[in-house]
Formats: structure tokens, sequence, C-alpha cells
């Protein structure tokens, strides 16, 4: 349903987010599995979880809400790859940006983890980490 999973891995910047975002892109075409937290499959907060933690960050809760709640909220403006994205409300589902409006994350059974455009009028919460 969409996106892809040939996203070059080579975004520009440095530090840990951007990193985690390089990391999970290297995910691309691993499939969804719910409770996944890598390095094999993967459920969307297991995903950023895995990916930070390879980036040098570890102890992220396995809990897209919670993770949500991390770092300092951003606007749209000021997004960076590697920044949170999450949605709904309450908050079910986040993925790591990785700019020109899109996001990677691991979308829900039955898909893949790949690249897809940020849908801007289910995001609730945008935060930076790391």
């Amino acid at each position: 349903s969409g996106g892809t999973t040939h996203f070059p891995i080579n975004l520009v910047g440095t530090g840990v987010a951007v990193q985690a975002a390089r990391i999970a892109l290297t995910k691309q075409g691993s499939s969804y599995v719910w409770g996944g937290d890598g390095p094999i499959t993967f459920d969307c907060s297991g995903l950023v979880k895995w990916a930070f933690e390879q980036a040098g960050l570890p102890g992220l809760p396995h809990s897209a809400e919670e993770q949500a709640r991390m770092g300092r909220s951003v606007s749209q403006s000021q997004l960076l790859p590697g920044d949170l994205i999450a949605l709904y409300s309450p908050i079910s589902h986040i993925g790591i940006y990785v700019g020109s409006g899109l996001y990677v994350n691991a979308p829900q059974s039955g898909d893949v983890v790949k690249v897809v455009p940020v849908p801007w009028n289910q995001v609730t919460a945008m935060s930076r980490i790391g």
C-alpha cells in the first residue's frame, strides 16, 4: 500500500538521532510483527527502540506513547531527520522522520518496514531525542 523499501540511507547530519534514522533505513523490507524489537522483525516502537539502541542510545521504552513523550517537542517546520513522528490520539504509532515530508516506520501486520509520506493530519506529536 504505497511507500518505498529502497530509500537511500545516506542522510545528511550528525548525532545519535540521524544515525538512528540511517540504521532504521537499513531495515527497509523487514517484516512487521507485533512486539518485534529487531533485528529481524519489528513493530513501530520496536523499530525506533532498536535503531536508537544501535546508534548508542539504549533504554527507550517499547511503547509509541512513551517514546513520543521523550525529548523535546518540535514543530513541523523544525523537523530534522531522526526526529520522532507519532500518530493518532491516544498515540498508537511512531516512526522516524527522514526528511522531505517522509518517515520510516513499521506500519502494521502483513506489511514491512518502509518509507512513506508523513500523514500530517494524523500526527499528534513530533519530538527530538538524543
